[in-house]
């Protein structure tokens, strides 16, 4: 199958753009495709460079290139628009009915999106992410009183890793503690745990893919071994009914699908917006 190059051009990080981008992508099963992110396009040289980048890729594949821009700068976006390819300037699509809407003209200004322009919004994730890295796998500090949500499960279904992204880009403190044996084998949770039980979110994984991460990890002894895997969720799924913990399946989800799904189920407020 033919490669099909993507482009996602920023004069930032090119975040918004790939979230697009990915977004749109993704709807076209029967596509290969080969992604290139230019962020920080910033100057008329960096522009230039980026078109002939693209202008190569268009000569050196029969599909042409797509172009996901985010680009603010009028005279960039002129110039971005004599490659040879499909431009899809997002900015282009959304400002100017939001302009005739809000009846202001937009600014035009980089950066404004990411960065720090928002310095109480970013030092808002800061401490967030502090917290959730004070509070990991059942950590030293176990301030738990702050925590806005605190997800509980097996080691390796995904709660560091969802507890992190719920910190860096919505500033939620979000603790997270490991069942272990002792919890299996007593069949309650700690008392430190009971007492901020409207807290508690619980993330399950399926039997097979938990295996797999865990003999990634340690692929020898107990802990990655079918049994083990097997008895420790058949004991958590236990947990969470005994307590009514709300939970879910992350065997499927994204991190991102994992983040929204809590936020939506215990209407914890998102301290910033990214």
């Amino acid at each position: 199958m033919d490669e099909r190059t993507i482009f996602f051009l920023s004069d930032q990080t090119g975040v918004t753009a790939e979230t697009m981008g990915h977004s749109l992508v993704t709807q076209f099963n029967r596509q290969n495709f080969r992604q290139v992110t230019l962020p920080f396009i910033d100057t008329e040289d960096k522009a230039r460079e980026a078109v002939i980048r693209i202008n190569e890729a268009a000569k050196n594949h029969t599909l042409r290139p797509i172009i996901f821009s985010t680009l603010v700068q009028d005279d960039f976006r002129s110039i971005v628009r004599e490659a040879d390819g499909l431009h899809l300037d997002i900015f282009d699509a959304f400002l100017e009915p939001l302009s005739e809407e809000l009846q202001e003209q937009p600014t035009h200004e980089p950066g404004r999106a990411h960065g720090m322009s928002d310095i109480d919004a970013y030092m808002k994730r800061i401490e967030a992410t502090n917290f959730a890295l004070a509070n990991d796998d059942g950590g030293i500090s176990r301030n738990y009183e702050m925590a806005d949500v605190i997800l509980v499960g097996v080691s390796r279904s995904g709660k560091t890793p969802t507890c992190l992204y719920l910190a860096l880009q919505y500033g939620v403190y979000a603790a997270n503690y490991p069942l272990t044996d002792e919890e299996f084998e007593s069949g309650t949770l700690p008392d430190i745990l009971v007492n901020q039980k409207r807290k508690l979110y619980g993330l399950s994984i399926a039997p097979d893919r938990l295996r797999q991460i865990r003999k990634e990890r340690r692929p020898l002894g107990r802990y990655s071994s079918a049994q083990q895997v097997r008895y420790e969720l058949r004991e958590s799924d236990k947990i969470f009914r005994r307590y009514g913990i709300p939970n879910v399946d992350t065997t499927e989800f994204s991190i991102e699908e994992i983040a929204s799904r809590i936020l939506d189920s215990t209407g914890v407020e998102r301290r910033v917006r990214p």
